[in-house]
């Protein structure tokens, strides 16, 4: 029987092949390839930082976790380290992306499963979280803020306000998902004991994020190899021993109130200072105004160096156009996305654009469990298992 690749319970343009014995799976294996973009083929025909743009729309629900990554890795190669304020805006920018996509997680989860509730109190919460990033960065989704060397400029005058209205919000609203599911005995019945993945069973897949977590190894890339400071953090891991989709939804939901916790710490660690690193054969659009084009090339900016300098025009005119040079080598930077190990690897022949960019994708790997979670249970418990497992195509496929 063929469960997609257009089926409204397969998250996306994923084909499940199953084998059945009336209801009962004997074989199921997943099928990719259907939204194949060839966002990294396109990188190597880009200079480094036009790559943050289709990086980006790789996991199109945590996009800010690819653009990290990314830009980290043409941090590691550069030998930079960008700005204390640009770090902790990051940090801040990626929890409340986290929260985006765990909502998604959740609303869809329950969909597919016929809590239609759920699906729209997790939609209207993930409003709140596009609207405040549109509201920080400019857009809602594909953001391609976050630059080599820092971000592409400040935060909004009254942002402490919008962030902290929204964390109200967000407070208010998530006892409602306690009442909604948690304690429900359709939907406990319908995910405990299902899509079962021991911890030994997620150490010889690779899988990693909250379905490592809800075997109980408490493996966090922001814990066990901190990044942008997250040692600095006061926030807890959540873990289960069930292994099972109830498990799963379990660790989202505290994920969602430890990202909170983070957020309301990067409130405090903001301290007045640059977000792009003071080196202007890098540093191109940080000290300008975002022009209609998005990139920074905004008419005052260019008036100005008109108006001064020959030199600076065509400096700014080369920074655009051609980018900047990346010594040759390659490094590999993971990030720990709502997925699990989000890794950016790039090689660099050490001119102006990449050799070659792979995106370890954590739904790519964790799709590999599928067939373990499903294969001997009924057809109705394959929709929880992906549902859990929580694949978004567009980082699988790229």
């Amino acid at each position: 029987m063929n469960l997609g690749p257009q089926h409204p319970s397969t998250h996306g343009v994923l084909r499940i092949v199953l084998e059945l014995e009336g209801e009962t799976v004997t074989q199921a294996r997943s099928v990719i390839g259907y939204l194949h973009t060839g966002i990294e083929k396109n990188c190597e025909y880009r200079t480094w930082t036009q790559g943050v743009t289709f990086v980006t729309r790789a996991d199109y629900l945590s996009p800010l976790f690819n653009e990290t990554a990314y830009c980290m890795a043409v941090e590691k190669l550069l030998g930079i380290t960008p700005p204390r304020r640009a770090e902790v805006i990051r940090v801040m920018l990626m929890e409340i992306n986290r929260i985006g996509s765990h909502l998604v997680a959740l609303a869809t989860g329950g969909m597919e499963l016929g809590a239609l509730t759920g699906m729209t109190a997790g939609f209207r919460e993930r409003e709140e979280v596009l609207h405040l990033l549109e509201y920080l960065t400019g857009l809602r989704m594909n953001h391609a803020f976050i630059r080599p060397g820092g971000i592409a400029q400040d935060l909004p005058e009254d942002y402490d306000q919008k962030i902290r209205e929204f964390i109200t919000v967000m407070d208010r609203r998530l006892p409602d998902y306690d009442k909604l599911l948690t304690g429900q005995p359709i939907w406990k019945k319908r995910l405990q004991n299902v899509g079962y993945l021991p911890l030994d069973a997620c150490l010889a897949l690779g899988v990693t994020g909250p379905i490592l977590r809800s075997a109980g190894l408490a493996w966090d890339l922001r814990k066990v190899e901190p990044y942008l400071g997250y040692e600095e953090y006061d926030f807890e891991v959540p873990t289960e021993t069930a292994a099972d989709c109830y498990a799963r939804y379990l660790i989202r939901l505290e994920e969602i109130h430890q990202s909170l916790k983070i957020i309301r710490q990067t409130l405090d660690k903001l301290e007045p200072g640059p977000v792009m690193v003071d080196n202007p054969k890098i540093a191109w659009p940080a000290k300008l105004t975002i022009g209609p084009d998005g990139l920074g090339n905004s008419l005052e900016h260019v008036r100005k160096i008109m108006s001064q300098s020959m030199e600076s025009l065509i400096h700014h005119f080369k920074l655009v156009t051609e980018g900047f040079d990346v010594p040759p080598g390659q490094a590999y930077v993971p990030v720990e996305a709502p997925r699990g190990e989000l890794g950016a690897h790039l090689v660099s022949d050490g001119g102006t654009r990449p050799l070659r960019v792979h995106l370890r994708d954590p739904s790519f790997v964790n799709l590999q469990a599928l067939p373990a979670m499903c294969e001997g249970g009924m057809v109705a418990d394959v929709i929880a298992a992906v549902a859990s497992i929580d694949p978004v195509m567009g980082g699988c496929d790229r």
